[in-house]
């Protein structure tokens, strides 16, 4: 039997801010974030989107369990925090072993795991931190929040690279829909910007070198798009059945109402040709919730800037979706938060059924005129979204497409 899973709950952090009013209303209006950073200072790319919060301003958010954190937990803790409030669940007054939660990450604490590598070869193996495996795992955001929000159901942390997100919410559908839990923390988080890791996208091409213009360098869809800004942030979403969400008077803010995963089984970073493992995803979402593409009205796309995903995720949806739905790509103006990409941006699904608005792509003029979709640009749109589909999709060929629909 299908089961109706409400959305009761959202938080962001997110480089346009913390929590998820600064959020949606950088992408709103079509602000960029990306900015130079100095931790990249020297490097062909030198500029990236961070969460603007100083460290001791989240440690103060988080309070004293902070000092044994990564900054990946830290983030999704706070947003986890918030979709718990946004949600009006009190963690001190549920039954915890009925509450789930589960965090995507897809790299974890990649400059925490080069600082105690400096460390250790500058000064000795006895001048590196014992809290240096805590930090670095990606599992620990899960973790500390489960611990945080004392929810001591079924704890996971998939990492399906840049889908890693929306995995972590197609999962949580699941979970609900065969009664192992009765609330759903899920989501993704991400903090991995580090010399390292920007070094090795540079090398394979993901990444855009427009140094000279940095604010326009994330350009989704755009004729000259280069490559994508790493970027940091979490998305968490609070999931129930919308039977239960009912019963203790909590309006939805919108249905999850179907998720759809699956396996190019092609190549470790390119997507498979004509992107077959995509739509089987996006056909999947739609079965499960009963609609025809059609019916979507919105697609909230995963748009990463490269030229490669673009025109495969371009040509996907004049495929399946002929009847050219708006098309919007938050990595214009949030850049890429990988792992938390797919929790960020059906968050930002959410709001845009939620308040009829479709937000432009950040920087792009117009869309490459081989591209037949309705690319939002400029200016947000009003729009009636009824349904609408959030893609992702991850280095491995991990392949997710997540269904919202209007309570």
């Amino acid at each position: 039997m299908r089961r109706r899973v409400a959305v009761t709950g959202l938080g962001l952090v997110s480089p346009a801010g913390v929590g998820v009013e600064a959020t949606w209303k950088a992408v709103r209006d079509g602000r960029p974030t990306a900015a130079r950073d100095t931790v990249l200072s020297g490097l062909p790319v030198d500029f990236s989107c961070r969460v603007p919060i100083l460290d001791d301003d989240l440690d103060a958010r988080i309070g004293r369990k902070a000092w044994r954190m990564g900054r990946p937990a830290k983030l999704a803790l706070v947003a986890g925090r918030e979709a718990v409030r946004h949600a009006g669940l009190d963690p001190s007054g549920w039954d915890g072993a009925r509450v789930a939660v589960v965090i995507g990450c897809g790299l974890g604490g990649t400059e925490k795991w080069e600082e105690q590598h400096q460390r250790l070869e500058r000064q000795g193996a006895d001048m590196t931190s014992p809290l240096a495996i805590p930090m670095i795992i990606p599992n620990l955001a899960a973790g500390e929040v489960s611990i945080d929000l004392h929810a001591r159901g079924l704890s996971l942390a998939p990492a399906t690279a840049c889908a890693s997100g929306a995995t972590a919410l197609a999962l949580a559908y699941d979970l609900l829909a065969l009664d192992r839990c009765d609330i759903v923390v899920a989501g993704g988080t991400e903090a991995a910007i580090s010399r390292t890791s920007s070094v090795g996208f540079y090398r394979m091409g993901a990444l855009s070198r427009r140094t000279d213009d940095i604010a326009g360098a994330s350009r989704p869809f755009a004729s000259d798009r280069d490559g994508f800004v790493m970027a940091e942030g979490a998305g968490v979403l609070v999931l129930e059945r919308a039977a239960d969400a009912a019963a203790r008077g909590a309006r939805p803010l919108a249905m999850l109402a179907g998720c759809g995963s699956t396996s190019d089984a092609w190549h470790p970073t390119s997507p498979a040709p004509g992107a077959s493992g995509a739509e089987a995803a996006l056909r999947l979402a739609l079965d499960q919730a009963a609609l025809v593409p059609d019916d979507i009205d919105h697609v909230n796309a995963h748009g990463t800037s490269t030229v490669l995903n673009d025109a495969t995720e371009a040509a996907l949806i004049t495929r399946l979706l002929p009847h050219r739905p708006s098309v919007t790509a938050p990595k214009g103006a949030l850049g890429h938060t990988l792992g938390a990409a797919g929790a960020i941006e059906a968050a930002l699904t959410v709001l845009s059924v939620q308040h009829r608005l479709v937000p432009p792509i950040t920087n792009l003029q117009a869309p490459a005129p081989e591209f037949d979709i309705d690319c939002v640009t400029k200016q947000a749109r009003h729009q009636d979204v009824r349904a609408a589909v959030s893609h992702s999709f991850g280095f491995g060929g991990h392949n997710v497409a997540l269904t919202f629909t209007a309570p």
